[in-house]
């Protein structure tokens, strides 16, 4: 009797457990189906309103400084260095000794001409007065012809002879001063090419020294015939204007990328182009008072192009490119929806593109967000902020 109510009992656990169990499994069906899921939310971009702005285009191109003014020194008579009077590497003035050539030849034949011409102004009273009183008896037959003809031609040649050694002993004081080797201008002169004791020549090929004007320096900067014609086509266009007064001023960075405190100014655009490099050379002059700028140093140049009255800019991480390279954009228009523009870009200015066409004033560029954007997508924009440099 006992087992059977037993069994009873646990017949009556297991099926009150069991009518718990479905009565659960049906009360959380039904709050399942009484909720929907909740939408998804609208991605947030961040962009920046296109708008028009004035740009001065500069280009920088590599170029290499060379001497406002050089002059080479060389002897113009032949002779043996006694002194060299300069130091080596020193500022010399227009005028000043550098070297003594041994002037003991040339004072040499500078006094045979005086001498020569002492000589011949001797003689030439006693001749002149000879062949005038020669003229004076001609009419009385005292003399011949050919004897006053005689005389007369003596007067002329003892004069001839005058003249020709007053220019000879002309040419020896000239030849004299010319063993004084001076500066013919102002500058830094170099290291000294011959020692006392060396045996120079009139015109010879090399260079005793040279002396250097740096107050001022050139910039020789070699410009492409491509770019040329670019800048002139934008001109043309309407697209660029060179007006202003800051047009010709050109800035500098000197070979370990400081910029040179001073700004140069544009001389001229050569018009002869260089086969070999296809470009023409612009040369420009940099004020130099400190010396930083020495011939020969390689530098790079900022050119201005031009002013474009306007110009687009966007921030340079707003373009990315497409599957063929071409460089895009992504918008926002009126109703939030987003759109991509292929774009035509210039050049960059810091960290910014130009933008020649694809976009125009009033657009919206998504900078920040794009890989939460896609085309046609709805996306919510907000106003970009760049970061703010420490």
């Amino acid at each position: 009797m006992r087992t059977s109510r037993n069994g009873h009992e646990l017949l009556a656990w297991s099926v009150a457990l069991t009518a718990l169990a479905s009565l659960l499994l049906v009360n959380g069906c039904q709050s399942g189906q009484g909720k929907k899921a909740a939408p998804a939310p609208v991605p947030e971009v961040a962009t920046v309103k296109v708008s028009m702005e004035t740009v001065a285009l500069t280009m920088e191109l590599p170029g290499r400084t060379s001497a406002f003014l050089v002059a080479e020194i060389r002897p113009q008579v032949n002779g043996i260095i006694r002194k060299r009077l300069f130091t080596e590497g020193s500022m010399v003035r227009a005028g000043q000794v550098l070297y003594q050539i041994d002037p003991a030849p040339f004072q040499a034949v500078l006094e045979n001409a005086d001498a020569a011409v002492a000589r011949a102004e001797a003689n030439l009273t006693a001749i002149r007065s000879r062949a005038e009183r020669f003229k004076e008896l001609l009419p009385e037959k005292a003399v011949s012809r050919q004897e006053y003809d005689d005389a007369a031609a003596a007067l002329k040649q003892t004069e001839a002879d005058i003249e020709y050694w007053k220019s000879m002993a002309r040419t020896a004081s000239i030849n004299l001063g010319y063993t004084r080797i001076t500066a013919p201008v102002s500058g830094r002169i170099g290291r000294s090419n011959v020692t006392e004791g060396a045996l120079v020549t009139a015109q010879q090929p090399a260079p005793l020294s040279i002396i250097q004007r740096l107050d001022h320096v050139y910039v020789d900067v070699p410009q492409s015939t491509t770019e040329t014609l670019r800048l002139k086509r934008s001109l043309e266009s309407g697209r660029l204007n060179q007006g202003g007064a800051d047009q010709r001023k050109v800035g500098l960075f000197l070979e370990d990328g400081s910029a040179y405190p001073l700004t140069g100014t544009l001389q001229f655009r050569d018009v002869t182009v260089d086969p070999a490099t296809a470009s023409v050379i612009l040369r420009v002059v940099f004020p130099n008072p400190k010396g930083v700028l020495l011939p020969g140093m390689f530098v790079r140049a900022v050119v201005r192009e031009g002013v474009r009255d306007r110009a687009i800019l966007i921030p340079q991480q707003a373009v990315s490119r497409d599957s063929r390279g071409n460089p895009v954009a992504l918008t926002v228009n009126a109703e939030g929806k987003v759109q991509q523009r292929t774009l035509v870009l210039d050049r960059a200015i810091g960290d910014k593109w130009l933008v020649s066409s694809g976009l125009a004033s009033g657009d919206q560029v998504i900078v920040e967000g794009m890989q939460k954007a896609r085309p046609g997508a709805s996306v919510k924009a907000v106003p970009f902020e760049p970061a703010k440099s420490k």
